[in-house]
């Protein structure tokens, strides 16, 4: 097994996901990079942010996103409005919506 066996359960899920924490799939938050088909929308935590925002995925133009809040520019939007305040960057601003 890789990694002495604990990449196993990882490998089969999501054989084609490519990422550099495989732990944050499925931890409960959203994660931008890991929100797409082959990370099973990030295990499963990006699934109502998507059905929210069906055009803001990996790849996506975030259209209903920036429509909702317009002016919110960030790398990764899932982190608006997830339950986590995030004090870094541009995410704590009035069109981010606080």
């Amino acid at each position: 097994g890789w990694d002495g066996g604990d990449c196993n359960d990882f490998n089969m899920k999501y054989p084609d996901c490519h990422v550099d924490v495989p732990n944050f799939l499925g931890n409960g938050l959203c994660t931008g990079e890991y929100n797409s088909e082959e990370c099973g929308w990030d295990g499963g935590d990006c699934i109502d942010f998507n059905t929210k925002y069906p055009d803001c995925y990996i790849g996506g133009d975030c259209a209903s996103f920036n429509a909702t809040f317009p002016g919110c520019r960030v790398d990764i939007p899932s982190s608006i409005a997830n339950g986590v305040c995030n004090v870094v960057g541009e995410y704590n601003t009035e069109e981010c919506g606080w």
